[in-house]
């Protein structure tokens, strides 16, 4: 780390003669001074932490690692009542929206185990804020953006392993002490945790840490305010130390990568190789062969999508839908089974505001995770999709090793 940037335990350099607790990185930058508190996300510790700089060192300004859309739903618990779910469907964000919720989860199962609502750091610089006057900055960049860069950089099989991680991150009953993530506060431990990540996901590790270290500290190199109090996971704390020195644009991080030339044919190629397998079949084996190939290609497409739908525990007609659509969406690129399923289950059961209300304690159990329509639904076009695909991969080589 830069010399300039050093962690502090003792007096707060203002001449107050105040304390600052340990973990606390200052940052001396032209014309202003940065207080960057690295927290556990999940810690009553971080939370007095977060007080107690701001008492030391009274900032102009304080600086949350949250953006606008996490900062009104941490603020606003009404804020899923104008969610449109056939819209969420429609656009395709319906994955996006369950990583959310299922990151939303893990940290409220935390948090309840440990009696601190999740993100209270975050709230107690809100707190403070308003308190004291000081200006409140949000400095992180946009979920969705982040998220939808992360689903980019990922093939099918890293998609599915990472979809599986989150899911036993959610609902895996091992319990997690206080004390543990307290340790996470410990930037060697920390740091290598994310390089697991990084052998694992490579992808995920650079752009769920490494660009939003980058983003954060670019945020905060430009922000107004001579004495600044900075609150972020400490597992940004290395990352905004390395960068903020730095002139770095923010608009190639803000951006969601242009697809590429393969991923933008393969999707043709695939129902090309289908049709071309099922001609084939006519030609050389007559109709029986391509009757055959095409009755392989509806089931195996069919029954996984269904499958799926019914590991969402969707209504009946939802699964019929599902198992109709595939063969078919499975040949338009344009359309997938678990968007029509999805669709389907909206319709039958649509959620109620009720069940928006309910979302944030429906992510406490597995068992309100799925029973919530509103997530029901989300899960239907997940898993829908996934069979389908499964579907798409079983009957290509079936069909090929008939001839």
């Amino acid at each position: 780390m830069n010399e300039e940037a050093k962690e502090m335990a003792g007096p707060a350099p203002d001449g107050t003669g105040a304390k600052l607790p340990e973990g606390v990185t200052v940052l001396e930058l032209p014309g202003k001074t940065v207080y960057l508190v690295g927290t556990a996300h999940v810690s009553a510790r971080s939370v007095q932490d977060v007080r107690d700089v701001v008492a030391a060192v009274s900032p102009d300004t304080i600086a949350i690692e949250l953006c606008e859309p996490r900062y009104r739903g941490m603020k606003g618990a009404d804020g899923w009542k104008n969610t449109n779910i056939f819209q969420v469907v429609k656009q395709k964000k319906a994955t996006f929206l369950l990583a959310q919720l299922a990151m939303q989860a893990f940290y409220r199962r935390l948090g309840k185990q440990l009696e601190v609502q999740p993100g209270a750091e975050m709230l107690a610089g809100i707190e403070c804020a308003e308190r004291t006057g000081a200006r409140l900055e949000l400095m992180d960049r946009r979920i969705d953006i982040t998220l939808k860069r992360i689903w980019r950089g990922l093939g099918f099989w890293q998609k599915t392993k990472l979809f599986m991680l989150m899911a036993g991150a959610v609902f895996g009953g091992e319990e997690v002490g206080e004390e543990e993530i307290e340790e996470l506060k410990n930037r060697d431990q920390l740091e290598g945790l994310m390089g697991e990540m990084g052998r694992s996901f490579p992808g995920v590790k650079e752009r769920l840490i490494d660009e939003r270290d980058v983003y954060l500290s670019q945020k905060l190199r430009t922000m107004p305010g001579s004495r600044i109090v900075a609150v972020a996971g400490a597992g940004h704390v290395p990352g905004i130390a390395a960068h903020v020195r730095e002139e770095i644009p923010l608009e190639p991080l803000e951006e969601l990568p242009p697809p590429s030339r393969w991923s933008k044919v393969w999707p043709w190629l695939i129902p090309a190789l289908v049709v071309a397998l099922v001609a084939w079949g006519f030609v050389r084996g007559g109709t029986e062969q391509g009757v055959g190939s095409i009755a392989i290609w509806v089931l195996a497409n069919g029954v996984c999508a269904a499958l799926g739908a019914i590991l969402a525990l969707a209504h009946p007609l939802t699964v019929l839908s599902a198992f109709a659509a595939a063969p078919l969406t499975s040949l338009n690129p344009m359309v997938a089974a678990g968007w029509v399923a999805g669709l389907v289950q909206a319709w039958i059961r649509p959620p109620t505001v009720a069940d928006f209300e309910a979302l944030p304690t429906s992510l406490e159990s597995f068992r309100g995770f799925v029973s919530n329509p509103a997530i029901r639904i989300l899960l239907v076009v997940v898993l829908t999709n996934l069979g389908s695909t499964v579907g798409t991969f079983t009957a290509i080589p079936w069909i090929a090793a008939r001839f």
